[in-house]
């Protein structure tokens, strides 16, 4: 039985129970989204979604 869920689903479960678990600072949160937003849009961009596309292929693969 496969189970297909969003990632963006994934990363907002794992971010809400990060921060109820770990309660970082609110200022922290903020920075490391703005931080991964701006980073999207540079040269680092392409490499940021080879390695999230190779996560996710490995997490596919492990599952079979």
């Amino acid at each position: 039985m496969n189970v297909q869920l969003p990632l963006i689903a994934v990363v907002a479960l794992v971010g809400y129970f990060g921060i109820k678990m770990l309660r970082p600072p609110t200022w922290l949160v903020v920075v490391l989204l703005l931080g991964g937003f701006l980073l999207a849009d540079t040269f680092i961009g392409p490499a940021i979604e080879s390695g999230t596309q190779t996560g996710v292929d490995v997490i596919n693969e492990s599952g079979k």
